[in-house]
């Protein structure tokens, strides 16, 4: 098992967690659950419903669209980030590489704890916005 501040190691290195103090990642850090998985063990399929993000602690996952691999995810790599506000169904499917373990961060347990702390809240919103100018920047130039 890891530790509370393993785990907020690890969330310091997620997007739109970088705008939240490590004094509140700690609160994540107490909902996250972890996941072993074996190689070759599927985590979730292209078009299941998203409900969670994973965090990669140790190992590698592959996401994939059938035979095309659109990246892998190693560890202090997080995929699925989007889950955590959008209920659309997944993009592309999650099959760990290796022996891996992850971090899994539930969308409803996220959304209790957003309702709980504005900190938390106001760090994630911070990120999103400086991630979506980031992407006008990028088309703009």
């Amino acid at each position: 098992m890891l530790t509370t501040v393993e785990k907020v190691l690890l969330l310091r290195e997620v997007d739109i967690f970088s705008q939240v103090s490590t004094e509140q990642l700690a609160y994540l850090a107490a909902i996250l659950e972890e996941q072993s998985c074996a190689a070759g063990e599927s985590l979730y399929q292209q078009q299941d419903p998203a409900g969670a993000m994973y965090l990669v602690a140790s190992g590698r996952v592959r996401l994939h669209r059938e035979q095309l691999e659109i990246t892998v995810a190693g560890a202090g790599e997080a995929f699925g980030t989007w889950a955590l506000f959008d209920e659309e169904p997944r993009l592309s499917a999650a099959t760990a590489a290796e022996e891996s373990l992850l971090l899994r961060l539930d969308r409803e347990d996220f959304i209790d704890l957003l309702a709980d702390n504005v900190e938390i809240t106001q760090g994630v919103l911070k990120a999103l916005v400086s991630r979506v100018r980031g992407l006008i920047g990028q088309v703009g130039a």
